[in-house]
């Protein structure tokens, strides 16, 4: 099975192992890594910010579509995450300091319909990741435009992606476009291809044998 690379969000595998043992905290199977390496899984994106739009569709609360431009998207109220990565390589970068948009925020000005109950959160080159909603609202989640204090590169994502410290970072795409709301699950890009449907470092849900019933549709 192929491992997700960054272009999907994850980063780096070369070096998963480079800090030594596993420590105490991490989730199970997970190494410390120093750094942040970069790997991608086809080109950068060029970022056009005259015709760069976030939109947030689907089962919206008033039926319509909502977008912003860039200078509007990241005029928003931003706040700070300190928060670890956690890479389905077995790699976790510990401690960072994210700096962004809140999802809550997008979810108070552009609210789901009462009947939704999932989220695709759809990036560049047509790439996706579905999430519970209940993980999407988490008061932890956000879309970055920073990390510690400094502009993301757009080798790791700018101008924006998503944070989901709770997660496998494959959940967390970079280079995002919007978000459409699902009044049922559909599994996404890497979802597709073998790998967990929810994604929980801490229980270890790597990969697509391992759901349980209700973790996530028919593959």
């Amino acid at each position: 099975m192929g491992q997700p690379l960054e272009h999907e969000s994850e980063e780096g595998r070369d070096s998963a192992g480079a800090a030594g043992a596993t420590q105490p905290g991490l989730p199970p199977g997970q190494r410390v890594q120093r750094g942040w390496p970069v790997t991608h899984y086809g080109p950068v994106p060029k970022f056009r910010p005259e015709r760069w739009e976030f939109r947030v569709f689907g089962a919206t609360a008033d039926g319509g579509k909502h977008c912003w431009s860039h200078e509007e998207f990241t005029a928003l109220p931003h706040t700070t995450v300190v928060a670890d990565l956690h890479c389905v390589t077995k790699f976790s970068m510990l401690g960072a300091e994210w700096g962004g948009i809140p999802a809550r925020t997008i979810l108070d000005i552009a609210p789901p319909a009462d009947d939704v109950t999932h989220v695709m959160v759809w990036a560049e080159y047509g790439f996706s990741s579905n999430l519970r909603l209940s993980d999407f609202a988490d008061e932890r989640v956000l879309f970055a435009t920073h990390k510690d204090g400094e502009l993301l590169t757009a080798e790791h994502g700018f101008p924006l992606r998503l944070i989901v410290p709770h997660l496998y970072a494959w959940k967390g795409p970079k280079w995002v476009r919007g978000v459409e709301y699902m009044t049922a699950d559909r599994r996404g890009f890497w979802e597709e291809r073998g790998y967990h449907n929810i994604g929980d470092p801490w229980q270890e849900q790597r990969y697509s044998y391992q759901e349980e019933p209700g973790d996530g549709p028919d593959l």
